[in-house]
């Protein structure tokens, strides 16, 4: 549970904005935060709330607002009710959150839908950075994060509007061709309206220049991509190991077994791409780019919400002795993504809070694939964030507050 020390005197009240908001992993973060706010569940899993991230001043629970974009017209608490048949959310939990699950469904809109969308993107934008600034608005915020939690998209090649700010803005404007992948506009909208943005999937997202060169300007503070939930947490762990012994690894086989929404849309190679790019880049930087790593995606589609991921190392050991360490992982992956998503968004409001802006390379804890940080050793990137709560703790102590501002 949030402690009394959280007083989030820099912060205040905060908007958590979910790209993807009827989603698996959107809905446990709204299960999770309503059971969290009522008292029902422990904060298993929440970085945040343990030493020395707790005695940071924090948004609290009760200072945490949900809303966001979705394509999907499923209601949200169909949505938790298919999570709790499938065993993520408890039944008891479930009853008592129903209420508090159709009060955010009246604070999710229609998203950007690439393929129906009629008109410029510029005109898609703008509803979007509409919505944004409505919510901040009704619910008095102080600022609001928002965090892509959408399904994984294609690669996007760069052109040149990706590369300059005012060129992308002609070409939104555009009614003929839309230049900007769904993720891409979420994020540009979100700079617009003066709010942090953080990207959970690899998806294009912010990583554009052009975004880069808008976040700038506007000074807002932005972290990502691609959450670290299950396989690849394991692999920053273990790889750096055999690095410390020194023990040769040869080759490091993966693959992964999962069904719902992720498993149909990974299913598709040109969307996989994204995510085996992601889930190769960490293993490549600890051992090095001679290493075979194959990695495969299935789709089971009976599996539904769990993931199971194999692994299988084979390494050399003195003498050269040939060895292998084999490990299999089966879980909720949106139980493990949910509290990383609050985490995110509590950290990353913290610095908007002490008007940090650009990439938070001090999150790469969080993420595959992490912007403004190459370290990917996870003890190393725990040890980071440690300092970098330290130092939030002190600047929200005696710094101003930044409040967000929309300036078009």
């Amino acid at each position: 549970m949030a402690h009394d020390m959280n007083t989030s005197e820099g912060v205040g009240r905060t908007g958590i904005w979910l790209i993807g908001a009827r989603g698996s992993v959107s809905a446990t973060v709204i299960s999770g935060l309503l059971a969290l706010r009522a008292g029902l569940v422990e904060s298993t899993g929440l970085v945040t709330e343990r030493a020395p991230f707790d005695a940071a001043p924090l948004p609290t629970w009760d200072e945490l607002v949900i809303g966001g974009h979705d394509i999907v017209d499923t209601a949200l608490e169909k949505r938790v009710e298919q999570l709790s048949e499938a065993g993520l959310v408890p039944a008891s939990v479930l009853r008592s959150i129903t209420e508090g699950l159709r009060e955010v469904e009246t604070d999710i809109r229609c998203g950007y839908h690439p393929t129906l969308h009629t008109g410029s993107q510029a005109e898609a934008a703008e509803t979007l950075i509409g919505d944004l600034v409505d919510f901040r608005g009704r619910h008095d915020l102080r600022r609001v994060v928002v965090i892509n939690l959408a399904s994984t998209e294609p690669p996007v090649p760069l052109v040149d509007a990706h590369q300059d700010l005012s060129a992308l803005e002609q070409a939104l404007a555009d009614p003929t061709r839309a230049v900007l992948p769904a993720s891409s506009l979420a994020a540009y909208a979100a700079l617009r309206a003066g709010c942090p943005f953080v990207d959970f999937t690899p998806s294009t997202g912010i990583t554009l220049p052009a975004l880069r060169e808008l976040a700038a300007l506007k000074g807002l503070p932005y972290a990502g991509s691609d959450g670290k939930t299950g396989e690849t947490l394991l692999r920053t762990v273990l790889a750096p190991m055999f690095t410390a012994r020194a023990l040769k690894v040869r080759s490091w086989a993966g693959t992964n077994l999962l069904g719902g929404g992720d498993g149909a849309t990974l299913a598709d190679p040109e969307f996989a791409a994204s995510k085996l790019e992601s889930k190769a880049r960490g293993l490549a930087a600890l051992l090095g780019d001679d290493v075979t790593a194959p990695l495969h995606i299935d789709n089971v589609p009976h599996m539904g919400d769990v993931k199971t991921a194999w692994d299988h190392v084979a390494f050399d050991g003195f003498l050269g002795a040939k060895m292998t360490l084999q490990l299999t992982w089966t879980g909720y992956d949106s139980s493990l993504a949910a509290p990383l998503v609050l985490d995110l968004a509590r950290l990353t409001a913290a610095a908007h809070a002490t008007g940090r802006s650009g990439p938070l390379g001090e999150l790469a804890f969080f993420f595959k694939s992490p912007l403004g940080n190459e370290e990917h050793r996870f003890a190393e990137q725990a040890r980071e964030l440690a300092d970098w709560i330290q130092t939030l703790r002190t600047d929200l102590g005696g710094t101003a507050d930044t409040d967000a501002v929309v300036s078009e």
